[in-house]
């Protein structure tokens, strides 16, 4: 038992020699969502703590995150996020991937998909109440409906 003990730790030790990169990408001025779209501070404020540290290129990395192999999760679960929707980089989606990129927000945020229940676990401010969850869905489905009418003229 001792050395089973001993090789974790050991272990434990050196992947701490492996960190991850949490270099963010160049902003991108005048493609973030936000900023684009002229959101309301108050909605703003909601998007940026629940959602930007995984979708956008603004990630502010926690303490923890210094800590392998917590940081290759956390890492993972970032580039999948951007993968999926970067609001740093949303002007350059096309109209139509606009429009089912908000879809897509409407309904992760609908079914408490989004945000990750595992983000609470550092971020209880991300945590949306019910008028939180509210404010964003009915933004998300305003922004839809106006990205889906610039569409057609």
């Amino acid at each position: 038992m001792k050395k089973v003990l001993t090789v974790i730790l050991v272990a434990f030790i050196i992947i701490q020699f492996f960190p991850i990169d949490k270099t963010n990408p160049a902003p991108t001025p005048g493609m973030d969502f936000l900023k684009i779209k002229n959101t309301a501070p108050e909605i703003a404020k909601i998007v940026k703590v629940s959602c930007y540290d995984c979708h956008s290129s603004e990630t502010k990395y926690p303490w923890y995150s210094n800590i392998a192999p917590a940081s290759w999760i956390m890492k993972n679960h970032i580039e999948e996020g951007r993968k999926a929707l970067n609001f740093s980089t949303f002007a350059m989606y096309e109209q139509k991937d606009q429009a089912h990129k908000l879809q897509e927000c409407i309904e992760m945020v609908e079914s408490g998909e989004m945000p990750l229940d595992s983000y609470f676990v550092g971020h209880q401010s991300a945590k949306l109440s019910d008028e939180q969850r509210k404010i964003l869905i009915d933004y998300f489905k305003r922004e839809k409906a106006e990205t889906e009418r610039k569409m057609f003229y």
